[in-house]
């Protein structure tokens, strides 16, 4: 019998020098440098150069980088009319994942491992899954899309295209730090989606698409906008017992608890924790932030000797929530940091490639007979 691995859990699939994680002690890194420093210290920008050129750019490479994203926010008309077709109850995922496809017809990119060409296409992915994630936010409420601002930063620029208000520097640092926290986590389902398709080397922007589309699902990055949607079901502290009883009794996953790797809490969650403790003073008596710490406390209580303490999703969402982002635009979010990784990874995978074509154990029936059409019965299916 063959060794089986459902999900290939714990298979190495690749090698890498991207990013690291120490799942026993909570330690992740990016091109070596520890997280907690790059949120400390850095901005999303700077943070997505060294993901993609495995250094620390100088000042003036990262006033190149800056300006050339900036010089490739606006999208084409027939983008913003694509956006525009699209279904408004649609989810801002699917309208990405389209969007971004599109993208790959407008600025062919053949020549998949000529570095200018991965140059280009990083910084236009970079610069402007914001203004689709933006624009389609606007554009399904029937207001018109707003054009990005060259001299904004990447955070403040992103937030302005979505109230049409530039925002509190303090507020942007925030969302920036979050971008950085988000932009990149080794092998996981959607980094390895990503990668798949690179391997058939196809161009980038067919590449990240293929990532956002495994990124939608609520086991991954849909899961920030599920806490969400729990804490409101939870409502007040008295109901959270009965609540994650009914979750145990049913076999259900607490959404923002428990991650494959970490068997302490999620660095990022400790950054992110810190953030909405902020942001929470203004809260009032509503305060999500509250009610979540009163979550985390009974979980911890209850399975935190398993290792099952929160994740990176169950403060993000908390932190956009405040800020006043609707909720099905979290993953788009992390969507627009994530690119910055799903690319370090594609073109480290063209480098050195290899086809990604893994086996499979066949389980069912061989040597059935071919039955003619009139020979077969009718299979009544339950409903």
């Amino acid at each position: 019998m063959r060794d089986f691995f459902p999900g290939l859990a714990g298979i190495p699939a690749a090698k890498s020098s991207v990013s690291f994680v120490d799942g026993e002690h909570g330690i992740l890194e990016y091109r070596g440098i520890r997280i907690e420093d790059l949120a400390e210290h850095s901005s999303f920008l700077e943070t997505a150069f060294l993901l993609l050129f495995n250094r620390l750019p100088t000042k003036l490479e990262l006033e190149h980088f800056t300006s050339d994203i900036a010089q490739h926010r606006r999208i084409k008309y027939s983008i913003t009319d694509l956006l525009k077709s699209l279904p408004e109850q649609g989810h801002p995922m699917d309208a990405l994942q389209a969007s971004v496809a599109a993208l790959g017809m407008f600025y062919p990119a053949d020549h998949v491992r000529e570095e200018a060409t991965r140059y280009l296409t990083a910084v236009r992915l970079i610069a402007k899954l914001p203004t689709l994630v933006a624009a389609f936010a606007r554009l399904r409420r029937g207001d018109e899309s707003i054009p990005p601002r060259d001299d904004l930063s990447y955070a403040e620029n992103f937030l302005y295209m979505l109230t049409e208000k530039i925002p509190d520097p303090a507020l942007a640092k925030i969302f920036d730090v979050c971008l950085i926290l988000h932009a990149e986590h080794t092998m996981n389902a959607s980094t390895f989606s990503g990668m798949v398709t690179a391997s058939t080397l196809a161009d980038p922007y067919t590449v990240i698409s293929s990532a956002i589309g495994t990124l939608k699902g609520p086991l991954h990055g849909g899961a920030n906008e599920a806490v969400i949607h729990m804490l409101e079901e939870i409502a007040s502290e008295d109901r959270i017992p009965m609540y994650i009883d009914k979750k145990f009794t049913n076999k259900e996953k607490i959404m923002g608890f428990g991650h494959r790797i970490y068997k302490v809490k999620d660095p990022r969650a400790i950054v992110m924790q810190a953030f909405a403790q902020q942001l929470d003073a203004e809260a009032g008596s509503h305060s999500l932030f509250t009610l979540a710490r009163a979550v985390e406390a009974q979980m911890e209580a209850r399975v935190g000797g398993k290792g099952i303490r929160p994740n990176v999703d169950f403060y993000s969402g908390i932190i956009y929530h405040r800020m006043g982002i609707e909720t099905d635009l979290f993953t788009p979010i992390f969507a627009m940091a994530r690119v910055a990784g799903w690319l370090a990874h594609c073109f480290e995978q063209y480098q050195e490639n290899h086809l990604f074509r893994p086996d499979q154990i066949y389980e069912g029936p061989h040597h059935r007979p071919y039955e003619q059409l009139d020979q077969r019965t009718t299979v009544r299916r339950k409903p």
